[in-house]
This record gives structure tokens, sequence and C-alpha cells, in this order.
């Protein structure tokens, strides 16, 4: 039922439509003739902009550092990987709609879904609560979005994979990493690399992608792991 996402989401809605709106992929709609409610992606496009202003605004007022680094920390907090994550804490994949098709894809197609419902949920949440949308967007994004920067901040988060690694790998072992690939298979349109990140000549992780840079990023955030970082 999605008065039970309601209730995790933490908002009494006026039209609870507004909230199903926000999980209506448009591929459930080419299925679903009959559906009376549109896709989510107009919700989406107004939910990524109170998300960027709440998390912005947040920002500017609690730290005074320069823009570079609270463009990055902002970057950290509201991009797919980390709205896919929080989403699914909140039980939103269980409550998407979306095509047969979609149903089976779990990989990255799936994150990406999650975090666009997310700037969905964020937009309903906005206009459904009429003269306290703002006030009532930027409660549910607080408590679920900017609670995470003290850890981004903390474990540098805000910085890719590469350039936590190779800082890491400079400052406690005193050497610069190395990227090698290992292996490349497939045609060109759907190529597979798996690449391996080295210090001097010991590999430390593979990591696997559909290019040479996804595959680099993918080895150095295993190395992290891996080594501890």
């Amino acid at each position: 039922m999605i008065e039970e996402l309601a209730k995790k989401v933490g908002v009494k809605f006026n039209n609870i439509d507004l909230l199903k709106q926000a999980l209506t992929h448009r591929s459930y709609l080419n299925e679903h003739r009959s559906h009376k409610l549109d896709h989510n992606e107009r919700l989406e496009f107004l939910g990524d902009a109170v998300l960027e202003l709440v998390v912005t605004e947040y920002l500017y007022e609690n730290y005074p550092n320069p823009e570079g680094e609270l463009t990055n920390w902002r970057a950290a907090l509201v991009n797919g990987e980390m709205l896919s994550k929080i989403a699914k804490k909140l039980g939103v994949e269980e409550y998407l709609m979306m095509s047969r098709g979609e149903t089976k894809d779990t990989g990255r197609a799936r994150q990406y879904l999650l975090a666009n419902a997310f700037e969905a949920i964020t937009g309903a949440i906005y206009l459904d609560q009429k003269e306290k949308g703002y006030k009532e967007a930027e409660k549910f994004i607080m408590k679920n979005v900017v609670c995470e920067l003290p850890n981004i901040i903390e474990n540098k988060l805000y910085m890719d994979p590469k350039s936590r690694f190779q800082e890491e790998a400079q400052d406690k072992a005193g050497v610069t990493p190395s990227y090698r690939v290992v292996s490349e298979s497939g045609p060109d349109h759907d190529k597979k690399f798996i690449v391996g990140v080295y210090l001097n000549d010991e590999m430390i992780a593979k990591g696997e992608g559909q290019s040479k840079q996804e595959a680099q990023r993918n080895a150095a955030e295993k190395g992290l792991e891996i080594k501890g970082w």
C-alpha cells in the first residue's frame, strides 16, 4: 500500500496520487494504458531543483569553506549513487511502477530509476504541502540526505575513488598507483574491460566496466576497501 511509503517518508499527503505519480516510470505507461496518472519525469525535474537549493542553502549557512569544496560536497550528496542508496533505505524500490523489462534490470538502470524516484518524491512533497511545501521538502531532505554529510567529509567520499586511492597510496605507501588493462572482451558496441590497479608491480585490486575509465574507477574503489583506506 502506497500509504505505508507515505508513513516512511513522514508526510501526510493531501493528494496521495502525487506520491503514486512520483513512483511511475515512463515504461509502466506503455504496458498499462488505463493508468490514469502521468509518469514521474516532471516531478523529478521539480524535485531536483528543490533538492539542490536545500542542500546548497544548508552548506552556505553552515560551512565557511570555499565554493569549490562546497560544490564537491553537494555533488557527493545529490549524485545518483547516493540518492538511490537513500531511496533503497526508505523502501522505495518495492513501490516503483515500471515495465516488466525494467523489473528484470537490477543493475545500474535500477539505480538510475531509484535516484529519479527520490527526486520525484521530493517534488511531490513540495507540490502537495501547498504553502508549507518548501519547509516539508526541506525536512525530508535534511532527515534523509543532509544527514550523510559528516560521513562524506570524514571519509573523503566527495573525491572520486581514483583521486582518493592516489592520495592514500602516496601518503601511506609513498607510491603513485598505476592502472593496466588485464583483459578486454565483447564486440565494439558492448565492450567489457577488466583493469588492475597496481602499487609498484603488485596488483591490489581488479575492476570491471564498459569503458577503461569505469573499470579503473571500480578497481580504485575495491582497492580502497581491500587496503582499508
